[in-house]
């Protein structure tokens, strides 16, 4: 007697190939195409059986973000489902993001394939209606994704999103994108058809012959110098960059636009976030991971230097325009290379006499570095009894009261320079951006940086101008229903400086600048944003007295310990603080 095949619905077998793959958590924002996934979940449930957590946003864009922040913290695969087309578009910024910044995620929509003309299947009139769109959601989100695909049957279902899934985390890693017919998850499949298996993972490694030649160089370079954006992608290369900075006293430069906390900013070889003062006398250039290095990207390193790129990603091929000219390229996975380099420097040391050029320039770079953080720190004291509040003050503060294991997530333009110089942070994994792919993703960052960290205090720091392009409502409403509570900290200046400051720029001797009406700009009336955060639970409150920034801080945090969404809005001077 032949024994009858298990039937699941497609919409389990979609789960199975995620638990495969080691996806812990979906982040969703409603769609009522998703019954199936969220019945197969139901019974996982219902009968103990593993599952991935399924976290219910009510934004695609939170949903995107959440999944973002998630996977810098852990390195863990994420996936997220949307609705429809519309759907598709919430989320499409929050993809283009991931995308730049190599982020791997399987983000899912639904569609309709029979509108109704199969009666058991019926969607409902809204898909003939309103839902529809030519080619669906997969062309929609075909240009802010590195591959996307449409599942049209049950046969290639198993193997399109198991696909899905090494494309995600194949380098340059980055979002992938399947929309799936709600009428298919319906329907039901044998259970040993899914081919349910996990993908190992792939490193791109540099060349040997490459990696022992850009060693000899970086020796034998008289001012060498290292730039990096994104090196701290993973944690544990920090630890690797130190080491080969820490070699031959390197300096240590962050781009003006660092993705993640990349060296160590109290370390006596880090010279800041602008390379342009450091690159004339450069002759060895490490490009450790960087999208932007400098701007202009004409106006490099002398003719002299050399300029070596470390990237898993050289071709920059998700960007318009990379004008630097680069002499060698080390394509491959950047922590490896970095701990190959360290590794080899220290060999060629060894076989060497000791170089007093080595302890001169770290005597050199170590009192530069004490005197550009000096600097910094006398201009931010300066500050404190200025009214209107100053950024740099706003910055001073917050590094005294915020413990060295926070998490912090910066989603501004023109207070990032105050930030990066002045907020202080040491260990690797604590430091964020949520800027690349435009504002408005950075409180899903930020959350999802949190259910990452779930120990540690989370804080976002916003522009008010990105704290409009944010779905507010909905991430405070899942910081209720989740009990994931941090501190935002508005950098409020009730202006888009950066839109300001170009026309000024432009036109400085224009009407705007003699009427006083600048187009564009003006964030009014100032909103009551502490509100707004008290009407979800939380605690709020808005600071207008430089001597009352600290004390409302710390009140803030301690309520963020005790379990609240705290905020604190900080009335800032209305000016651009770019310095």
């Amino acid at each position: 007697m032949t024994q009858q095949s298990t039937k699941i619905s497609a919409g389990e077998a979609f789960l199975q190939i995620l638990k495969a793959h080691n996806i812990e958590y979906i982040f969703s924002s409603p769609g009522s195409e998703w019954p199936a996934v969220w019945e197969a979940l139901a019974k996982l449930r219902a009968r103990e059986e593993p599952m991935p957590y399924y976290i219910n946003t009510r934004h695609e864009e939170l949903a995107v973000g959440l999944a973002s922040g998630y996977h810098k913290t852990t390195g863990k695969l994420p996936a997220v489902l949307v609705h429809s087309t519309v759907g598709t578009m919430h989320a499409t910024m929050a993809m283009r993001a991931a995308l730049h910044e190599h982020v791997p995620m399987v983000v899912a929509a639904g569609e309709s394939t029979s509108f109704g003309e199969d009666p058991s299947l019926d969607p409902g009139a809204q898909w003939q209606r309103f839902l529809t769109d030519i080619g669906g959601p997969a062309l929609t989100a075909e240009r802010v994704v590195k591959w996307t695909e449409r599942v049209t049957t049950l046969a290639n279902l198993p193997g399109l999103v198991h696909h899905a899934c090494q494309v995600a985390l194949t380098p340059p890693m980055g979002p992938v994108f399947l929309s799936f017919p709600m009428e298919l998850l319906l329907e039901e499949m044998p259970e040993e058809s899914v081919r349910a298996h996990s993908f190992p993972g792939a490193t791109f490694q540099p060349d040997s012959e490459l990696l022992g030649r850009v060693a000899q160089m970086l020796v034998e370079a008289k001012s060498p110098l290292i730039i990096t954006e994104h090196a701290g992608r993973d944690p544990e290369n920090v630890a690797n960059v130190v080491e080969l900075a820490e070699s031959l006293a390197i300096p240590v430069v962050e781009s003006q636009s660092p993705m993640y906390l990349n060296f160590p900013h109290d370390h006596p070889l880090h010279l800041g976030y602008d390379p342009r003062p450091y690159l004339a006398d450069a002759d060895v250039v490490l490009l450790l991971g960087v999208n932007a290095p400098w701007h202009p990207p004409a106006q490099g390193p002398g003719e002299n230097a050399t300029t070596v790129l470390v990237d898993e990603d050289p071709g920059k091929t998700n960007l318009g325009f990379w004008n630097y000219k680069v002499d060698l390229v080390l394509a491959g996975n950047v922590k490896s290379a970095t701990r190959e380099l360290a590794s080899r420097v220290k060999e060629l040391k060894s076989q060497g006499p000791d170089d007093k050029a080595i302890e001169e320039r770290r005597t050199r770079v170590s009192a530069e570095h004490a005197q550009q953080r000096d600097a910094w720190r006398r201009e931010a004291e300066a500050s404190g009894q200025q009214a209107p509040i100053d950024t740099r003050w706003l910055c001073h503060e917050l590094n005294e009261v915020l413990p060295q294991d926070a998490v912090l997530l910066e989603e501004t333009i023109t207070h990032r320079p105050a930030i990066n110089r002045l907020i202080n942070r040491s260990q690797p994994g604590t430091f964020f951006s949520g800027h690349y792919g435009g504002l408005g993703a950075g409180l899903g960052i930020g959350l999802g940086a949190k259910l990452g960290n779930p120990d540690k205090l989370m804080v976002t720091l916003i522009g008010d101008g990105a704290f409009n392009y944010n779905p507010v409502l909905p991430a405070l409403g899942y910081i209720q229903e989740y009990n994931q509570p941090m501190l935002i900290v508005v950098f409020d200046n009730r202006l888009y400086a950066s839109m300001k400051g170009g026309l000024v720029n432009y036109y400085p001797d224009g009407f705007a600048v003699k009427t006083g009406v600048y187009y564009g700009g003006a964030i009014t009336p100032g909103p009551d944003y502490a509100g707004v955060v008290r009407a979800m639970d939380g605690y709020g409150e808005s600071v207008e007295d430089p001597a009352e920034v600290r004390p409302a801080l710390e009140r803030a945090i301690e309520q963020v310990k005790a379990g609240r969404v705290a905020l604190v809005n900080v009335l800032l001077e209305q000016r651009d603080p770019r310095r």
